[in-house]
């Protein structure tokens, strides 16, 4: 499939400050990346610089397989910052209208793209009078105009609900679905665990992991914890088998192990049979390891 970014050896400086090392990513057509770091990584330096807001000193970046910020790849990328800002006194399809004619679509399309994003039944009032969830999807709602090849996302979900955070995810994998790329900056770890395809790591303008979360779950080879949950009668066979497991105050037993141990582990547990009623495998959790790579990274 067509890359819709590419960017290689890319390095941007601030006089003394070298906010990009020698970064490089490829972001295929139909897939949701993640892009986490601490503040200062250079996550928004990166993004100024696809959507051709600011210049870089050196590496080479395509958006679409054209020039950043040139009228052409404008034309296939959609933005939502953290925070968005809008008219108060307009309403939120008036709005949307204004953005359209300014693409040069159909200003009719207004409803559609609000219905989308949850906000019809209240397309009709003031955006003065919406919360900041609300206002977050009338930005969500201008991203879609024109069904961009791109979407660049910074803390997109910030404002928004439970339920509308998981909407907007199910609105991303119908995108994405669609062929759409998205390029989602996030710190909600447990958000875009699960709804990614990749996440990239920035620490000091480097990227420092790539990959999956199975991936980074073998670059990282961090321990796996196991909850065991003991029969009425089990707990002091538990407690002879695994003299090194932890007791929690809900009675259940808590063990960790390195990769290569787990299924050895796994099966002196399971021999135990009807002295445990349940077992929990808890494999590390995004939070671990970009705790993990970026310790590494001297964080």
């Amino acid at each position: 499939m067509t890359s819709t970014l590419k960017i290689s050896s890319l390095t941007k400086r601030f006089d003394a400050l070298e906010a990009l090392k020698n970064v490089s990513l490829t972001l295929e057509g139909g897939k949701r990346v993640a892009l986490l770091g601490h503040n200062g990584a250079g996550k928004s330096t990166m993004m100024k610089i696809i959507l051709g807001l600011i210049p870089f000193d050196s590496g080479e970046v395509k958006v679409c397989g054209l020039t950043p910020g040139s009228a052409q790849a404008r034309a296939q990328v959609a933005y939502l910052p953290e925070n968005v800002s809008f008219h108060p006194a307009q309403t939120g399809e008036e709005q949307i209208r204004y953005y359209l004619s300014l693409r040069g679509q159909n200003p009719k399309l207004a409803m559609e793209l609000l219905e989308r994003v949850g906000l019809g039944h209240a397309a009709r009032r003031r955006i003065g009078g919406y919360s900041k969830g609300m206002r977050q999807r009338v930005g969500l709602a201008q991203t879609l105009i024109g069904k961009p090849r791109l979407l660049v996302l910074d803390e997109p979900t910030s404002g928004l609900d439970p339920i509308s955070r998981r909407d907007f995810y199910d609105l991303l994998d119908g995108l994405a679905a669609d062929g759409a790329s998205v390029l989602l900056s996030s710190h909600a770890l447990t958000e875009v665990e699960a709804r990614t395809d990749k996440i990239l790591i920035l620490s000091k303008g480097r990227m420092v992991a790539e990959g999956t979360l199975a991936e980074l779950r073998a670059q990282a080879d961090l321990p796996i914890t196991l909850l065991i949950t003991p029969a009425n009668n089990g707990s002091e066979i538990l407690s002879t088998s695994f003299p090194q497991a932890i007791r929690s105050d809900d009675g259940r037993f808590r063990l960790t192990c390195e990769q290569a141990d787990k299924l050895s582990l796994l099966s002196r547990i399971t021999a135990l049979g009807d002295k445990i009623t349940d077992l929990d495998v808890i494999p590390p959790s995004l939070e671990d390891m970009y705790s993990h790579f970026s310790r590494r990274d001297g964080q």
